[in-house]
């Protein structure tokens, strides 16, 4: 069944209105009609089936049949620290990341990011991830909208990054490291001797982090996990670390 992501304010009582993108989308691009049946989500994570019931040139109403709960994501909450790296692999990573259950992503400008200023970073390219989260998050019927943060500078995000007694935080590293994933989770979750509330992975771009920053991460008790003796890509790094914490931490489900 088709899903829509709506506006909270688009929802009152019993009935949906349309208009805009939104409507467009719907009805210009999907070709949906009067009778039409289809799940609309709202950031209450809350999903409706709907009926349309009438379609104009630039709105359309819809009536609500069905609601139902969407689960909120389990903790512990993963929340990614990207340098901001070239673009298509980035729209790759966000859609990827709202499908398996990333709470936020930090866009980072590191030593060796794709761009290093904010002056580099188009609004249309936060415009078009954001679009990409709201289709990811159609498509995947999860219950929020992925947030993703104003692009800093590593610097700047590790001098407010306070790392929590109930967090964890890693990050990958092609360098030499002899801490893998699933031996570094063990540790922590042996000195935390609790699930943790969230874990915050690092990742560089194509270049990866610099041997500065690397000791700044290291300062900051932000460990070092080798994923293997074969160099990632920085798309494939990312959904690695992923699933490997929802597989440790029983995510899956």
């Amino acid at each position: 069944m088709r899903r829509y992501w709506i506006e909270k304010k688009d929802h009152f009582g019993d009935r949906v209105n349309f208009t805009g993108d939104t409507f467009h989308h719907i009805f210009d691009v999907c070709r949906q009609e009067v009778g039409s049946k289809f799940e609309v989500l709202n950031e209450d994570s809350k999903a409706f089936l709907v009926e349309v019931i009438t379609v104009g040139k630039k709105n359309a109403e819809a009536r609500i049949l069905e609601e139902r709960q969407i689960p909120a994501l389990p903790e512990p909450h993963i929340h990614l620290a990207l340098a901001v790296s070239r673009f298509p692999v980035m729209d790759a990573v966000v859609e990827k990341a709202v499908e398996l259950g990333v709470k936020s992503i930090q866009p980072l400008f590191t030593e060796f990011s794709f761009v290093r200023t904010h002056n580099a970073l188009s609004a249309n390219k936060v415009e078009r991830w954001d679009k990409i989260v709201r289709s990811a998050t159609q498509q995947s019927g999860r219950g929020d909208l992925m947030q993703i943060s104003p692009a800093v500078p590593l610097d700047e995000f590790l001098g407010k990054f306070n790392q929590k007694s109930s967090a964890l935080g890693l990050f990958a590293y092609e360098g030499q490291s002899t801490l893998g994933v699933k031996d570094y989770l063990r540790q922590k979750k042996a000195e935390i001797g609790e699930k943790p509330k969230e874990v915050w992975i690092f990742v560089g771009s194509e270049g990866g982090f610099s041997f500065a920053e690397v000791e700044k991460m290291r300062q900051l008790a932000l460990h070092p996990v080798t994923l293997g003796s074969q160099v990632l890509r920085v798309e494939t790094a990312c959904m690695a670390l992923v699933s490997v914490l929802k597989y440790d931490f029983d995510l899956m489900c």
